[in-house]
C-alpha cells in the first residue's frame, strides 16, 4: 500500500478544498462528476425531500449516492454529517430529526460551511452545528452523536482507518452509521495515488468494497451491510472520466453499520 506522506497529505487536502469550493460558488459551471439537482435524482434521492430543502443547497451538491436509503435516522436522534458540503444531507437530515434532535455538519471547506450557514438560515433552521474539520480528526467528544452519516467523503481520505476510527469514536454504543461513497474493483497504482492532485477527483483515492467494509469492522462496527450499488461516473460529462472510473470498476456504494451496545 503507497503511503502518504504528511506533505502529499496537505496537498490533497488543498486539492479537494479547491474542487469543492469551485463547486460551492459556481454551480453550475459543469465538473468531471455529476453535481446538483440532476445528480440527486440520478443517485435516487426523491423528488419531495429536495422540494423540502433550499434550493441552493441542492445546486452545489457533490455526494454519490442516497445514504437515507440505510433508514436509521430517528426523531430526536443528533446526526453529524461528516462532510457536508453546502447542506443537501445535512438539512434533509434536521428534517428528520424533528425540533428535539439536532444535527452537526462537518466540513473543511470555507466556502461549504458558509453556504450551508445560508441555507439554513433560509429553511429557518439556524440551531444546525457546523464545524470545521476532517473526517480523519473530528471535533467532537466520545459518545456524542447517535448517527453519522457521510456521501462522497471517506474516498477523499488520505487515513481511511483514522477516519473509521473516528466516525466510531465519536457515535454513542448503539450507533448507526449510513454511508454513500466511491469504490473500485481494482486499485489505481501506486504512482497514482502517490499524486495528490488526482485525488479530488474521486478515483484515485477509493478504496475497495472489502476494504471499506473491512476497515468499519476493523474499527469495531457490525452487521456491516452494501445496501446498494450504482454506476455514478456513467452520468459524467467527461468521456475520459468515464473511461478511467470504468477501467477501475469504480462505482457507488451505500451502506450502513452499527456501533455495538457492548464491545
Amino acid at each position: 500500500m503507497v503511503v502518504i506522506t504528511t506533505h502529499q497529505r496537505d496537498v490533497i487536502f488543498d486539492a479537494v478544498r479547491a474542487m469543492y469550493t469551485a463547486v460551492a460558488r459556481y454551480p453550475d459551471r459543469g465538473y468531471d462528476f455529476p453535481t446538483g439537482r440532476a445528480a440527486c435524482e440520478f443517485v435516487r434521492y426523491p423528488a419531495d425531500r429536495l422540494d423540502a430543502i433550499p434550493a441552493a443547497a441542492v445546486e452545489s451538491f457533490a455526494g454519490v449516492g442516497y445514504p437515507f436509503a440505510a433508514d436509521v435516522i430517528r426523531k430526536r436522534d443528533v446526526v453529524l454529517d461528516v462532510g457536508s458540503g453546502s447542506g443537501t444531507d445535512t438539512l434533509i437530515a434536521r428534517i428528520l430529526v424533528g425540533d428535539q434532535g439536532q444535527v452537526i455538519g462537518l466540513d473543511m471547506t470555507a466556502a461549504m460551511q458558509e453556504k450551508l450557514r445560508r441555507n439554513a438560515r433560509v429553511m429557518g433552521v439556524e440551531d444546525v452545528e457546523i464545524l470545521d474539520g476532517n473526517a480523519e480528526a473530528i471535533p467532537l467528544p466520545d459518545a456524542s452523536v447517535d448517527v453519522v452519516t457521510s456521501n462522497g467523503v471517506i474516498n477523499l481520505v488520505p487515513d481511511k482507518a483514522a477516519a473509521f476510527r473516528e466516525i466510531c469514536r465519536v457515535l454513542r454504543p448503539g450507533g448507526r452509521v449510513q454511508v454513500a461513497d466511491i469504490v473500485v474493483a481494482s486499485l489505481p497504482s501506486d504512482g497514482c495515488r502517490s499524486q495528490p492532485e488526482l485525488w479530488a477527483e474521486c478515483i484515485v483515492g477509493a478504496t475497495t468494497e472489502a476494504d471499506c467494509v473491512a476497515g468499519f469492522e476493523r474499527a469495531g462496527f457490525r452487521d456491516v451491510e452494501v445496501l446498494d450499488r450504482l454506476d455514478y461516473f456513467s452520468r459524467s460529462a467527461s468521456e475520459e472520466t468515464r473511461r478511467i472510473a470504468s477501467g477501475f470498476g469504480a462505482h457507488a456504494i451505500v451502506m450502513r453499520a452499527l456501533k455495538p451496545i457492548r464491545p
